[in-house]
């Protein structure tokens, strides 16, 4: 559930500087890295509202080869009148996804009036115990689900007034954890669910988490918004040394996680680029695939990252919301959609040696594909079929010059991935 307003290249911020992960080597490797990394998608209005039936809908999810699908369930539209349920909305979205095979991550958010004095859904429950008993509700009511995520953005007043770690600990994460718990002690509850900067009258991620520590939080995982801010920002180059959290400074944010909760995972859910067109603050197209193929990596590498939620499967029509979808509001498919079943990235270049790493996320076990390059206006196969390992990542070393064009085909699909050049 993203804000109103995109955060993608909305701030002029001066002074943007690389953030080296080697330089905390803390992506060493595979070794190092978390290999069961679950990739997923979030929108919740497209699920919901979207051309044809739900079940067409999340076939297609399902035809992407994702792991997760996160859906928001709305307290205040859940719980209308204290004590009485509606389920009927997450009923069908939750078991179309079971249908399919697809897990839910489920985030709980926006208070009822009753429960807070007949203000907004952002405004905060009076009581923790109103909270937790929903949870513990919703808990009981869809058992098989097993990752739940506490609010979303608190950070931001725009999703919790009052923007306060301490209000949110007391009345919203720790209630929802011992709900959760109570009826499911093997569920994994999420926290923080913060975005990447404060924003006017909100706390960085930064200071939120060292807020949270300091009120005693519970949670099996960290969950942030990397989204980038800042001109220029890419998977792995922006950021800054600051309080302000993206995907370029990733290894910053698990510093200051493992330093409050050593024992958290880290689930990012949500991250996205927007496209231009049609936003103007967007990058292009192929850049959007490019940059999917390069966090898919960036996370796969990152230690105690579990999980990767990309924002939109489809542009919401509001120039003023995101267009970061896989497909443009009419339902043409962008690069995107292509890499997201198909990443592809480099990883290094040595000489006339390039190093790439990707995944075939659709279909079950080890894959074969093919990578190819471009040559005289033909795709070539490079070095033959091979196989991926058994969730589909592959690594491979080649011998191209720079500026080649590569692309990574998945036969029993008949897919190919958009065309990565090589730096």
């Amino acid at each position: 559930m993203a804000p109103l307003i995109g955060y993608a290249w909305s701030v002029r911020i001066l002074g943007v500087i690389v953030v080296c992960a080697c330089a905390l080597g803390v992506f060493a490797g595979t070794a190092h890295g978390a290999p069961g990394v679950q990739f997923g998608i979030q929108d919740d209005a497209w699920l919901e509202f979207g051309p044809g039936k739900i079940s067409d809908r999340t076939a297609k999810l399902d035809r992407l080869g994702i792991d997760v699908v996160r859906v928001t369930l709305n307290w205040h539209r859940a719980e209308p009148t204290e004590g009485r349920y509606s389920w009927a909305r997450a009923d069908r979205l939750l078991s179309a996804l079971r249908a399919r095979g697809l897990e839910p991550v489920v985030t709980l958010w926006g208070t009822p009036s009753w429960a807070n004095g007949d203000e907004g859904p952002n405004v905060a429950p009076l009581r923790g115990d109103d909270f937790q008993r929903f949870a513990a509700a919703a808990a009981d009511r869809y058992p098989y689900v097993s990752k739940w995520i506490m609010w979303n953005e608190p950070n931001k007043p725009i999703w919790l007034k009052p923007a306060s770690a301490r209000t949110y600990v007391a009345q919203i994460l720790n209630p929802g954890y011992r709900g959760i718990k109570a009826v499911n002690p093997r569920a994994r509850v999420a926290g923080g669910v913060t975005g990447p900067r404060a924003g006017k009258g909100g706390l960085s991620p930064v200071d939120f988490i060292r807020a949270m520590d300091s009120a005693g939080a519970r949670l099996d995982a960290y969950a942030h918004h990397p989204y980038p801010v800042f001109p220029g920002d890419t998977p792995y180059e922006g950021g800054c040394v600051c309080e302000t959290l993206t995907m370029a400074s990733l290894e910053r944010l698990l510093v200051f996680v493992g330093k409050a909760f050593p024992s958290a995972r880290i689930w990012l859910t949500e991250y996205a680029y927007q496209t231009n067109p049609p936003d103007a603050f967007g990058v292009s197209p192929n850049d959007q695939a490019r940059f999917i193929g390069e966090a898919a990596r960036r996370v796969y590498f990152a230690p105690k990252v579990d999980m990767l939620i990309h924002y939109l499967y489809r542009d919401e029509p509001e120039i003023s919301r995101f267009q970061s979808g896989l497909e443009t509001v009419r339902g043409a498919a962008k690069p995107a959609l292509a890499a997201t079943m198909l990443p592809l990235a480099q990883v290094a270049r040595r000489g006339t040696k390039t190093s790439v790493w990707g995944q075939v996320r659709p279909g079950e076990g080890p894959q074969r594909y093919v990578l190819q390059r471009s040559s005289g206006g033909r795709w070539v196969a490079v070095g033959g079929a091979a196989l991926t390992d058994r969730r589909g990542y592959l690594r491979r070393s080649l011998s191209v010059p720079k500026g080649s064009k590569l692309r990574l085909w998945h036969p029993a699909s008949r897919l190919a991935s958009p065309a990565l050049v090589i730096r």
